[in-house]
């Protein structure tokens, strides 16, 4: 099997045109590639060097030894590759045969679900969202043959909304169809926390990305609607409505708003995140200091940005450059909005320059199209 075939295969497998491979290429390892080059491939015009190998890996999610063996060295004739020529039908077949072996034998116990959960929650904060997209649509399929009782139905809610996140910005109308679909799975589970937290969450996603600011506007009043006991869900729903109200310009509710959220933080334990540790599920003080930097930002009060950023990078945990990336992404905007376009533009494009591959996700891309606008 030639390369080019394989990528065609892998591609048209997942239901990807050439253009939207292209552009899960780019979002994913920072490239430009056009409909063209992807074509180019397919058609054994030209052959994907090393660092592109390494983005199909990513974004198709299949071992990087696999594309190797299949594309050769550069100089050297391509190789045939029996794995890579069942790679395609496997990523459909390997979903099929699990969902049905789930109804059949039974999957995994409550208990296995709330340790998947908890590791998914420490996973999104380290990796990027391609590494564990996949895997969440994998568990998706499985949760489904488990729908007969409502704990399953959170279960199902929480990952549905997690599943939304990992979308890159130009899939932004899948994530809000799927953030509408956990609220639906959130109210079948009847239980009030479950649907208090996904609907702060996906109000906080969309909030802080700047997107579908009507639905994170409905979706945050309804968590309030439902409960006024402080949590981690709450918060997210009140800091997501803040953020809608500063990109519509409304100072004054969003500074109230942002007031609230502080409120909420200071009264959970829970909230704050002191006793989950790092985990998306907790909102530690670091954390809340870097949503606080970009409302701060929005709304152009500069000196409680920069408190903030200060504070944020104080606590911040080692080894998660997402969110370093995330704060100067806030410094980028704050420029922008003092009048000193072309440094935050540069500040910003030198940030995601120096990101990891991979660490690049939905809602860096749409603050990035903020500070460009």
């Amino acid at each position: 099997m030639l390369i080019g075939e394989l990528i065609r295969d892998l591609r048209t497998a997942r239901g990807w045109s050439q253009g939207r491979l292209a552009s899960e290429i780019n979002d994913a390892c920072s490239a430009s590639l056009t409909r063209e080059y992807i074509s180019g491939w397919e058609r054994a015009k030209v052959r994907p060097g090393p660092f592109y190998l390494r983005c199909l890996s990513t974004v198709l999610d299949v071992p990087l030894e696999v594309l190797e063996g299949v594309a050769g060295r550069p100089g050297q004739p391509v190789r045939s590759n029996a794995a890579a020529t069942v790679a395609a039908p496997a990523v459909t077949a390997g979903l099929l045969s699990t969902g049905f072996a789930v109804r059949l034998r039974g999957g995994p116990s409550s208990e296995e679900w709330e340790a998947k959960l908890a590791a998914y929650g420490s996973d999104y904060m380290s990796l990027g969202a391609a590494d564990i997209q996949h895997r969440v649509a994998g568990d998706l399929v499985v949760v489904q043959q488990q729908l007969d009782d409502p704990p399953m139905w959170a279960v199902a809610a929480r990952l549905m909304t997690l599943y939304a996140t990992t979308f890159s910005r130009a899939e932004q109308a899948q994530a809000v169809s799927w953030f509408r679909t956990a609220a639906e799975a959130a109210d079948r589970s009847g239980d009030r926390d479950t649907r208090v937290w996904v609907r702060g969450r996906a109000a906080l996603s969309l909030g802080y990305g700047g997107t579908s600011l009507g639905l994170a506007g409905v979706l945050a009043d309804q968590a309030m609607a439902l409960t006024d006991r402080p949590s981690a869900g709450l918060l997210g729903a009140t800091l997501g409505k803040a953020y809608t109200a500063a990109i519509r310009g409304d100072k004054a509710t969003a500074l109230r708003l942002a007031d609230r959220g502080r409120r909420l933080f200071d009264a959970s334990a829970a909230a704050a995140g002191r006793s989950e540790g790092v985990s998306d599920y907790a909102i530690p003080a670091w954390r809340m200091n870097g949503f606080l930097s970009l409302l701060s930002a929005r709304v152009g009060d500069e000196r409680r940005a920069l408190q903030a950023q200060e504070e944020a990078r104080r606590e911040l945990p080692e080894k998660l450059p997402r969110f370093v990336a995330h704060l100067e992404l806030h410094t980028g905007l704050m420029l922008t909005r003092a009048g000193d376009k072309a440094a935050g533009l540069a500040h910003a494009r030198a940030t995601l320059d120096a990101l990891p591959p991979g660490k690049l996700n939905g809602t860096l891309q749409m603050l990035m199209d903020e500070i460009r606008a």
